[in-house]
């Protein structure tokens, strides 16, 4: 089943999250992912937004999410990101239309 990885950032270190923006594609290429939005400037439509980007990923099945996630390569880059920002991230399944 589908699923979708729903993240939100606070860069407080630009320099630091742009080293993991730079390996960032090299690793996720590799686990049938596929990067939907990037965006530093959504469209608020309710509530508040405090973050400074928010980024949307698909992936065929939570497997290949997790995969990617617990990864050597990623978590190695991921240093980066935990360095330079605090984030919120969530793993949602697709809606399967009712037959």
């Amino acid at each position: 089943m589908t699923v979708y990885i729903i993240a939100e950032f606070h860069i407080h270190t630009r320099r630091e999250y742009d080293k993991y923006d730079d390996l960032f594609m090299g690793v996720f290429e590799n686990y049938n992912g596929k990067l939907l939005s990037v965006d530093e400037a959504p469209t608020v439509l309710e509530g508040e937004w405090t973050s400074t980007r928010s980024v949307l990923i698909e992936f065929p099945s939570k497997s290949d999410a997790m995969a990617w996630m617990t990864s050597k390569e990623y978590i190695e880059i991921a240093k980066h990101r935990l360095a330079g920002s605090t984030g919120r991230a969530r793993l949602v399944e697709a809606l399967v239309p009712e037959t």
